[in-house]
């Protein structure tokens, strides 16, 4: 009974730090630098760590902006994930928005610790350019780009090896250059995209549309703690800066900016 309590409360008290790791009353976190592209995705991974993808570098930074690592890479480097221990990033070193034959996708794994590239993956299926994933029950889910014409979305799956398994359907109706972004949270998929005004896709587990928004996380999104997520912003006169927000699921909107203390006048 002893082990069983003392188990319980490891177990909550691990619980508990995990959900401290983000102070949503903070507001925002600011990536140090300035890079040579825009924001492109974030992950946490929940980790005390923030994964950065600035299209030609890759950026590590603890909860707070301070910088970790960071190191050059290819372009086109897309939104990312965190699973295992590893980051893994979308990537296009070919032409977005193209019919099949003009793009080049893969799938670019880097130890989290020190971003050390550890493998590359090709995924030849992602035929309008890969440009975000995301990893739910023991599967990657790919997105991308999309053709002028097109009147769906397209998510394409595969296993933990990078074996292709299924191309999944959204019915989503055309979005400007396909899905920027993407997250399994809270049992639904959230997926970013473009536009005059940028537009968040919410689909259950099968990809059935549940809902479309006006909402920007087309930069940014990943899961933090119950309805806490995550949603990356483009900074600087020149977008070469980035940040987080805290964002709160909606039943009417979807997601809505957490206000900071300061905004709300709160005072500790």
């Amino acid at each position: 009974m002893i082990n069983s309590r003392r188990f319980r409360h490891l177990f909550m008290l691990s619980f508990v730090c995990a959900l401290l790791l983000f102070d949503t009353s903070l507001g925002e976190v600011v990536c140090p630098g300035i890079y040579g592209g825009h924001l492109q995705g974030i992950t946490t991974g929940n980790t005390k760590a923030i994964y950065w993808s600035f299209t030609t570098s890759l950026v590590k930074t603890d909860a707070e902006g301070n910088l970790l690592e960071k190191i050059s890479v290819p372009n086109h480097h897309g939104d990312l994930t965190f699973h295992d221990g590893k980051v893994y990033v979308a990537v296009n070193l070919g032409q977005f928005n193209q019919e099949a034959g003009h793009a080049k996708s893969w799938i670019y794994v880097y130890d989290a610790e020190n971003l050390r590239l550890v493998s590359k993956h090709s995924i030849p299926e992602v035929v309008h350019g890969a440009g975000g994933i995301d990893y739910h029950e023991k599967h990657f889910f790919v997105v991308g780009g999309l053709p002028k014409g097109h009147k769906a979305n397209y998510v394409y799956e595969y296993d933990k090896d990078f074996k292709f398994l299924k191309k999944h359907t959204i019915e989503s109706g055309y979005t400007l250059l396909g899905i920027q972004t993407a997250c399994y949270w809270q049992e639904c998929w959230w997926f970013g995209c473009y536009g005059e005004t940028p537009t968040l896709l919410k689909t259950d587990v099968s990809f059935r549309l549940l809902g479309r928004y006006d909402f920007d996380c087309s930069v940014g999104i990943s899961g933090v703690s119950g309805d806490i997520l995550l949603v990356g912003r483009i900074l600087g006169p020149k977008s070469r800066q980035g940040k987080v927000l805290s964002a709160k699921m909606d039943r009417d909107k979807g997601l809505v900016i957490v206000e900071s203390k300061a905004e709300q006048g709160v005072e500790d």
